[in-house]
This record gives C-alpha cells, structure tokens and sequence, in this order.
C-alpha cells in the first residue's frame, strides 16, 4: 500500500472504486476471505486518502468521491440484507424471534 501513497489522488480513488466493486462480488459470492480482504483494503486506503486530502478536490476526484460514496451505501445495504436474511432463518430454525422482534401477540 505504500507505493500507492506515491500516486495521485485519481489513482487511489481509483483503486478504492476497484476494491468496492471487489467488495460487491464477494458479497455476491458470499466469499467471507475476499470481503474480510476488501475491507482491510478499504480501511487502508481510506488512511492514505485521508493522510492527502487537501479539500477543495477538483472536479475529477470529487466524481470519483461521489462514486465510492454511492458504491459503499450499497455494500453497505446489501449486507445488511444478508445479515438481516440470515437472523429470519436461524429465527426460524430455532422456533424464536429474534433478540430484537417485537413479541407476538398471543391468540385468544
């Protein structure tokens, strides 16, 4: 990752673009190795983003910026779908409601 600290800010971005869109697949594949690896990517590259930014960025970069906001919400979603999935079938392979599931009202 330090040589990518050398690049441009449009390079870094672009590999953060890279890294979602890898985040994106392994979420589609449920592959747990490649998301655990997409995420320490992205917090890496957020560090050096970080360690650079020098706002205002032109008009380019701030594309890209929008780009990678819009691409982690939907990461970020589809997890949430996945982990919301996932509590609904164990909830019901265990015959209970979840922690958080309101409780049922009982019939009379």
């Amino acid at each position: 990752m330090s040589e990518l600290a050398d690049k441009p800010m449009t390079a870094q971005l672009r590999q953060m673009l890279a890294v979602l869109d890898a985040e994106r697949q392994a979420l589609a594949a449920l592959d747990l190795g490649a998301l655990l690896a997409s995420t320490a990517e992205k917090q890496a590259l957020c560090a050096v983003l970080e360690a650079q930014a020098q706002p205002p960025v032109d008009a380019e970069c701030a594309a890209m910026l929008e780009a990678a906001r819009r691409q982690n919400e939907i990461n970020r979603k589809v997890r949430n779908l996945l982990a919301a999935n996932v509590a609904a079938r164990l909830d019901r392979l265990t015959l209970s409601p979840g922690l958080y599931s309101a409780p049922l009202a009982q019939a009379r």
